[in-house]
């Protein structure tokens, strides 16, 4: 969007206490991004806060892909008062749960439904069975599973 469409359909300039994004702050065009949160926030205390969540952490046995958890993403904020840095802040969700529910969560995400979409199973019966035995390894159905999410948070400050 321009600054003018953002005027138009968002907010006036510098009227605004807090901006949020959640799981999206890795696919924006960051430069433009960052302009129109600038301009739409209040000047020196309006917040922008941003978060991601991770693959979530079950046991050593179940893979995960790590990322960066937004803790070398561009963020050209202050910090908020009480918070020597931007962060990234990691928060955890924890879970109880059964293998189905697992998968169920992994079928929810953008990227298996995109697959999905393309005609790619990413969860092929090799997988599955993979999944099975990792799961399985201390005979307990049911596991904690901890879900990582990750803040950053700052303030336009004097712009």
């Amino acid at each position: 969007m321009s600054i003018s469409e953002v005027e138009q359909k968002i907010a006036p300039k510098s009227s605004m206490d807090l901006v949020t994004a959640a799981q999206t702050l890795h696919w924006l065009d960051l430069p433009s991004f960052y302009q129109q949160v600038k301009w739409v926030l209040k000047k020196t205390h309006g917040v922008i806060a941003v978060w991601c969540y991770t693959v979530p952490k079950v046991n050593s046995a179940v893979r995960k892909v790590v990322d960066d958890e937004y803790r070398t993403i561009d963020f050209p904020f202050e910090p908020v008062d009480g918070l020597e840095n931007t962060g990234a802040v990691e928060f955890v969700y924890v879970k109880v749960m059964d293998l189905d529910q697992f998968f169920a969560y992994i079928r929810s995400w953008s990227a298996y439904q995109m697959a999905k979409d393309k005609g790619f199973e990413l969860l092929r019966n090799n997988v599955i069975e993979r999944f099975k035995c990792a799961w399985s390894e201390d005979d307990n159905d049911q596991k904690v599973v901890k879900f990582p999410v990750h803040l950053k948070i700052g303030r336009v400050g004097n712009i």
